[in-house]
């Protein structure tokens, strides 16, 4: 009776072997979808730097006029946030400068803000950063700009 209770687990593991065996996905397609999906949780968002150095992704306000700050972008509302691009839409708020910046007045402009030119970060090589921004004006603009503008990002 004992060597027929044996034979009997035994034979049931390797049927639970082969049935578990027959069910997976072959070792390779393992493998692969693995790495695929490990690469796809590896590959961080670029980044938007800041005035202050700082990498942002989805930033709700960014300056453009690092030194005075009388340029801003405020309110974004992102739309897209990829590995070759950006896309938000929102308020810039420039300072008229008349007679004087610091007497200055600020005016909002509604914006469509778009990022590309991905690059590595010199600061941070391994991290991936917006190179350039465009802002198009859709309808009223700050006296003598044109209805886009295109601006490097520092680096």
């Amino acid at each position: 009776m004992r060597g027929y209770a044996l034979t009997s687990a035994v034979a049931l593991c390797f049927a639970a072997s082969l049935t578990a065996a027959a069910a997976a996905p072959p070792s390779s397609a393992r493998v692969a979808t693995d790495t695929a999906a490990q690469a796809v949780r590896t590959v961080p968002a670029p980044v938007l730097v800041d005035c202050l150095w700082h990498p942002r992704v989805r930033p709700a306000d960014f300056v453009l006029a690092c030194g005075d700050g009388n340029s801003r972008l405020a309110s974004l509302r992102w739309t897209r946030w990829g590995q070759e691009s950006a896309r938000a839409e929102g308020v810039n708020w420039v300072n008229d400068c008349k007679p004087y910046c610091a007497a200055g007045r600020f005016h909002e402009y509604a914006v469509v803000v778009r990022l590309d030119h991905v690059r590595p970060w010199k600061k941070h090589p391994q991290v991936l950063h917006y190179d350039r921004m465009t802002l198009v004006y859709p309808g009223n603009r700050p006296d003598s700009f044109p209805r886009t503008v295109v601006y490097p990002l520092w680096d």
